[in-house]
């Protein structure tokens, strides 16, 4: 039996996380081949047997917008009995909101633009119009003692507009919390920041007052930074860290927008310095090498790689 990692642990940083985990939605969004709803409530499913806590189900979008969440309807009441896990689900309006609330979503979660650009690509609105929609969104949300989240995309780099002041991205971070966001997770969607430019935001909005307990933190690896990324956030005192099974993903209204980082590279770097998260790599990477193979393709995490050929 291995015992790699070694575990050396780091005083100044935090003794556990909680990894939200986007496989089965961000993760599989930009898949150009449906995958089959059974596929995807089975995926789920696997997720949770390693100890996954939350795991983001589905998104009610419109399905002319993202054709593969077209089946939550379908999927949601096939994971909703999971014991201690929460299903969160993306609702881009009141109407996205209803249906959720019909099946009995209890987490929710709203996305919005750090910039004018990525708004009206993604939403077909100016950023403060965007702003403006979730408003009512939350507030109902919040009025049926639903948690909800704030996704907050191009944070650290915009495809049209490229650097995007921290100053701004701050800004846009507190309007979420005063709306009634509980946290607010900060997208690196297109996978260019660096330790520093991460380390800078975070203290911008400890200095503006959001506490780090409502800051989570999303990062993509186009440059291979994310994990580097999160060890600079997790220095600040960031607990709750998004990442996909597998490293799948991307984001189909910036198409720059590469793989997720990986939960099992997540895990191997956590497992290291002694940060506890409850999951089970083994089962994990059993678990996106099954995907893969649903997939017809091999995972580009690279301890899903090691891990795998390992055994075999």
């Amino acid at each position: 039996m291995t015992t790699l990692p070694m575990t050396v642990m780091d005083e100044g940083l935090p003794t556990r996380i909680r990894i939200h985990e986007v496989g089965a939605r961000d993760g599989l969004q930009n898949e150009a081949t449906i995958v089959p709803t059974e596929i995807k409530a089975e995926f789920i499913h696997r997720l949770a047997a390693a100890g996954l806590t939350t795991i983001e189900a589905t998104s009610f979008v419109h399905p002319k917008w993202v054709p593969q969440l077209a089946d939550a309807e379908r999927l949601f009441p096939m994971v909703r009995d999971l014991e201690s896990v929460r299903l969160p689900v993306l609702v881009p309006n009141d109407r996205g909101l209803d249906r959720a609330l019909a099946l009995g979503v209890r987490q929710v979660a709203v996305f919005a633009s750090a910039t004018e650009s990525f708004a009206k690509a993604n939403l077909n609105r100016s950023l403060d119009e965007s702003l403006a929609m979730f408003e009512p969104v939350v507030e109902r949300a919040r009025a049926e003692r639903l948690h909800v989240r704030g996704y907050l995309s191009m944070c650290f780099g915009d495809p049209w507009e490229g650097p995007v002041p921290v100053d701004q991205v701050a800004r846009i971070v507190r309007r979420l919390v005063d709306m009634g966001c509980d946290e607010v997770s900060l997208g690196d969607t297109i996978g260019v920041a660096t330790p520093g430019h991460v380390q800078s935001l975070l203290a911008t909005l400890i200095e503006e007052g959001v506490h780090v307990s409502k800051v989570g933190v999303h990062f993509h690896d186009t440059y291979g930074q994310a994990l580097a990324n999160t060890l600079a956030a997790l220095q600040l005192g960031v607990t709750t860290v998004d990442a996909s099974a597998g490293g799948l993903g991307g984001c189909p209204f910036a198409k720059s927008a590469t793989g997720n980082l990986a939960t099992e590279d997540l895990l191997w770097m956590l497992q290291g310095l002694g940060i506890d998260t409850g999951v089970d790599l083994g089962l994990l990477t059993a678990t996106s090498v099954w995907m893969a193979e649903q997939l017809g393709r091999p995972s580009p995490s690279r301890t899903v790689s090691a891990l795998s050929h390992k055994e075999s």
